[in-house]
C-alpha cells in the first residue's frame, strides 16, 4: 500500500459537509495525539483557496487540494519527530472517519542497532 501522500478511500460531496469549518482535524502518531484543530483555525478558509487557485487553474470533480496543516507538524516540534519505518499515522476528521497508514520504507540507517549494508 502507499505510504506518502495516501488518500482516502472516502469521497464527500458538499451538501454532506454543510458546515466545513465546523470540522476537527487530528493526527496521532502511534497513539499520541500530535494536531488537533478546527477547520475554522485555517489561516486561508476553504472557499477562498477554492476561488484562488481556481482563478489560475481549472479544477474539476475529484481535483485534490492540500491545503497544509494544523500546528504540531513533527518539523516544528522542538525537538523535531520524524515518521520512521513501523509507525502509524492516523488522521481523522471529525465525522467523516478516521485513516490508518503505516509508515513503510527502508529502516532508518541512524537508529541504534541498525547495521550498514
Amino acid at each position: 500500500p502507499d505510504s506518502f501522500c495516501p488518500l482516502g478511500p472516502w469521497l464527500v460531496t458538499p451538501d454532506e459537509v454543510p458546515e466545513i469549518d465546523r470540522l476537527r482535524l487530528t493526527c496521532r502518531l502511534n497513539g499520541e495525539v500530535m494536531q488537533d484543530a478546527a477547520v475554522s483555525d485555517m489561516i486561508f478558509k476553504i472557499p477562498f483557496l477554492i476561488a484562488y487557485i481556481s482563478a489560475s487553474i481549472t479544477l474539476r470533480p475529484g481535483d485534490v487540494i492540500s491545503t497544509g496543516t494544523p500546528a504540531g507538524v513533527g518539523s516544528a516540534r522542538r525537538p523535531p519527530r520524524t515518521l520512521r519505518h513501523g509507525d502509524t499515522v492516523e488522521i481523522a476528521v471529525d465525522g467523516l472517519g478516521c485513516q490508518i497508514s503505516p509508515v513503510l520504507g527502508p529502516e532508518d540507517p541512524l537508529s541504534p542497532g541498525a547495521t550498514s549494508r
